[in-house]
């Protein structure tokens, strides 16, 4: 098992992704292939008792920011850390790991190690921590959809979700603004019928966003806009909820008194509505596994996507897709496709 990761993106790299890869490194047979400054890496490596014998690091000259425009950088910084990660990726790699510039990643990654053959769009996942963990696909990268490609992540997100997640037939959702199955746009209303009639799924049916932090499925398909604004919605309304119990426990002697012996149970409720207990976001569709962790990511945070990596890449998640075009409800595209976004 041989894992791909690139040291330097992110807000907080390197110092905290190589945290992360040396204690990785400790817990794991899996061989890691780094791609940055050599001899910052090292030096790092070293200094967090990384074990060597497992790692090998790719000097790379350049660092795809994230004020980066995401062409102008894969075209322009191909001797990036990003990029050339993904090409290690491609030629022999098993997984994909970087919190750098997402719309860099998701068009290198599209480019380089590319879609698997049938797959129209490649599409990011990320993990809601609600009532029960939901994916939420496509969370950024295609500001819009038709309904072949809404159909065709509610198979990708399923076949992740039973295989990397270990969720035995896992229920698929619509996002729409009712859940009657003619609301919607034409788009959506076309793809509720869709997904009606494939034999793929197991579809319940359209999911209005208020019901979603009750986790009514596994997998809740979208277009790229609406999902991005849904997860950054469910982000900052969970770290408002939690500032303001914060604020509401410590505001007197009375309220810290009272709160103290809830200390531990606030702390791991906390801990299960953090998105980054799950690892980082997966683009689906491609040949090979590429985990996307959040540009903030500590060194907990950093380690959790390179597990989930190992996972991915473990499941044979890729070698499941074959012939996703041909199946039932999937027709040709002969329509301009839609423009991606990043997250």
């Amino acid at each position: 098992m041989k894992i791909i990761i690139d040291a330097m993106g992110g807000d907080r790299a390197p110092e905290e992704t190589v945290k992360a890869i040396s204690q990785a490194s400790r817990g794991t047979d899996a061989e890691f292939v780094v791609t940055g400054d050599e001899n910052e890496i090292k030096r790092r490596l070293t200094q967090n008792g990384a074990d060597m014998a497992r790692i090998r690091v790719v000097h790379t000259e350049t660092v795809i920011t994230m004020e980066d425009d995401p062409i102008s950088a894969v075209k322009g910084k191909k001797d990036s850390s990003m990029s050339e990660g993904l090409r290690l990726l491609r030629d022999g790699g098993d997984a994909f790991v970087s919190a750098g510039n997402t719309g860099a990643l998701f068009m290198g990654s599209s480019l380089i190690v590319r879609n698997v053959k049938g797959i129209k769009r490649a599409a990011i996942g990320a993990i809601l921590p609600f009532a029960r963990p939901t994916l939420l696909l496509d969370s950024g990268a295609n500001v819009t959809a038709l309904p072949e490609y809404l159909l065709q992540w509610a198979i990708l997100g399923s076949l992740y979700m039973e295989n990397v997640m270990g969720i035995a037939s896992p229920t698929v959702g619509l996002l729409n603004n009712g859940v009657e199955e003619h609301k919607g746009t034409p788009a959506l209303v076309e793809a509720y019928g869709m997904l009606q009639k494939t034999g793929s799924v197991n579809f319940i049916g359209n999911v209005e966003a208020r019901d979603v932090p009750y986790g009514p499925c596994d997998v809740i398909v979208t277009d790229g806009f609406t999902g991005n604004v849904t997860l950054k919605l469910a982000e900052g309304v969970a770290s408002f909820l939690f500032r303001t119990l914060k604020e509401t426990l410590t505001e007197n002697a009375a309220s810290k008194i009272f709160a103290y012996p809830m200390k531990g149970k606030l702390k791991g409720l906390k801990t299960r509505f953090d998105a980054s207990e799950y690892g980082g976001a997966p683009i689906l569709g491609l040949r090979k596994p590429v985990i996307k962790a959040h540009g903030s990511s500590d060194a907990r945070a950093f380690l959790n996507a390179i597990r989930q990596a190992e996972r991915f890449a473990r499941s044979g998640f890729s070698d499941k897709l074959a012939g996703i075009a041909e199946l039932k409800g999937c027709k040709k595209d002969t329509e301009k496709e839609g423009n991606s976004d990043e997250q």
